[in-house]
C-alpha cells in the first residue's frame, strides 16, 4: 500500500474527504518526526511505540576493498508494535 492508497483507505474508514485524510496523515508524520528529532518517545497504547535508537561508533569493512573503516555513531527511528497490533496481524 502506498501513500495514495493509505489516504484513500483512511478517508473511506473515517468518512472524511481525501484532502482531510491527507492533511491528517501529514500532520501525524510531521509530529512523529519532530518528537523523535527531540529524542522523545511516542507511545500509542495497543498500536505501538515510536522511539529513537542510538547506534555506537563501530569499525566495519568496505565491501569493495576489504579496507577497515570507522562507521560513525548515529540515531535511527525504531517502531515496536503493541500487543493489539501483533494480535491483528497474527489472526
Amino acid at each position: 500500500m502506498n501513500k495514495t492508497e493509505l489516504v484513500a483507505a483512511m478517508a473511506a474508514k473515517a468518512d472524511i474527504s481525501k484532502k482531510d485524510a491527507e492533511a491528517a496523515l501529514k500532520a501525524f508524520t510531521d509530529v512523529v518526526g519532530e518528537q523523535l528529532k527531540k529524542g522523545k518517545k511516542i507511545q500509542l497504547v495497543g498500536f505501538g511505540t515510536f522511539e529513537v535508537s542510538k547506534r555506537a561508533k563501530r569499525t566495519g569493512r568496505n565491501p569493495r576493498t576489504g579496507e577497515e573503516m570507522t562507521i560513525p555513531a548515529s540515531k535511527a527511528p525504531k517502531f515496536k508494535p503493541g500487543k493489539a497490533l501483533k494480535d491483528i496481524v497474527n489472526k
